[in-house]
């Protein structure tokens, strides 16, 4: 059976199992008794019904010499957006359908044929090279696309307890723009998420001195917090960017003046910014504007950047080699669980080296989400590329 077969025909299987977030529906269970083939020690670091595969193989990497030899973890997740209406797709979005040399589910390219690619990768170097370097570790969490409260940050947070941290981490995110391997992430902005209520004084229209609007009092502060340049970004970074999302107030009569207006807004941050900073500088500005007011903030995760140094070379090397491309590394797009590999144990006192490299990302979370089969069996050749680049003898 040729390569890219296998690495469909696992693909395939993946995508049969319904693992809308945070269900796993057995995928999990599959890559382990691969992983397990090849020597890996498996384990589920389990949380609140979410599964978190965590295996190694190499190195312990609890023990006393991983801190002297190199590893490389691949990171991921089985479970998936969900699906949406059925009827706009062209096939069952579960049921894995080839057409026109293209492989449509929904998990396609968000990331189960990464996931593919990763264990076919890792059976042909274990293969030609079964005593390697270092530790070969695999973290894949069923709860990336939800709250990502009880996924890789839970699982991660009890690895560093024992001990264990990563040096480099290769995330299956779909990261490529027109053909493969053209972008890599090689970091991403910070996400920072505001409840905003706004107090006023209800009462009839009639009597514009007795209410106090909170529409009329929130609209020039929303408009100043729209307008306000945060930072130029930097050279890896694109400005820091402040959209609001919702309002809500009103009673649905014409008649009534409101005595509460509700405002979501998100800040995506790059490296010139902290929370804190941020916070601050926000709510500054809406005491400028005299605002009776409470704010509820989320930080959905920091930025995190990983500068040009050993993982980078390995991934921009094995991409040349396979394709051809000089890849870009970029920060742009949403969040990833890279915002939680990068400072592993949260004080960023030791950084992993983390990068996001997969497939074509123009039908994510969209109908007919859908992969280039071709594109399948180079993934995993770049995949095996950066394994024995960063781990060989």
């Amino acid at each position: 059976m040729s390569q890219q077969l296998s690495i469909l025909e696992l693909a395939k299987a993946l995508i049969r199992r319904v693992s809308v977030t945070p269900e796993d529906a057995g995928c999990q269970e599959l890559i382990g008794e691969m992983l397990q083939h090849h020597g890996f020690v498996t384990e589920q670091i389990n949380a609140h019904g979410v599964h978190n595969l965590w295996a190694w193989r190499g190195v312990d990497p609890a023990s006393p010499a991983a801190a002297t030899t190199p590893h490389l973890m691949f990171a991921g997740h089985t479970d998936v957006v969900p699906a949406g209406p059925v009827e706009a797709w062209s096939s069952p979005p579960f049921e894995p359908t080839v057409k026109d040399g293209m492989l449509y589910g929904r998990g396609a390219a968000d990331m189960k044929s990464s996931l593919a690619a990763m264990l076919y990768a890792v059976d042909e170097f274990i293969t030609a090279q079964s005593e390697h370097q270092g530790t070969l570790s695999f973290l894949i969490t069923s709860d990336e696309e939800g709250e990502a409260i009880h996924g890789t940050r839970h699982a991660i947070t009890e690895l560093a307890q024992r001990g264990i941290r990563p040096d480099y981490c290769v995330v299956g995110e779909p990261s490529s723009s027109e053909q493969l391997g053209d972008v890599v992430r090689c970091g991403r902005r910070g996400s920072l998420n505001a409840a905003l209520t706004v107090k006023g004084l209800q009462g009839h229209v009639a009597y514009p001195e007795s209410v106090v609007n909170p529409i009329h009092t929130a609209a020039p502060a929303l408009a100043a917090l729209a307008g306000e340049v945060w930072d130029a970004g930097n050279a890896y970074y694109p400005p820091s960017s402040l959209q609001v999302s919702n309002i809500q107030s009103g009673t649905g009569a014409t008649n009534v003046v409101p005595g509460e207006l509700s405002a979501l807004f998100n800040i995506r941050f790059n490296t010139e910014q902290t929370e804190q900073g941020l916070r601050q500088r926000i709510e500054a500005i809406l005491h400028q504007h005299q605002l009776n007011f409470d704010v509820q903030w989320q930080l959905s995760g920091p930025p995190f950047l990983t500068e040009q140094g050993a993982l980078t070379a390995a991934v921009t090397d094995a991409i040349k080699d396979e394709t051809g491309l000089q890849t870009e590394l970029s920060t742009s797009g949403g969040t990833s669980d890279g915002r939680f590999i990068s400072p592993w144990d949260g004080d960023g006192a030791a950084l992993v080296e983390v990068v996001e490299l997969g497939p074509i990302n123009a039908t994510i979370h969209k109908v007919n989400e859908c992969v280039a089969v071709d594109d399948l069996a180079p993934l995993a050749n770049i995949y095996t590329a950066i394994t024995q680049r960063l781990l060989g003898s």
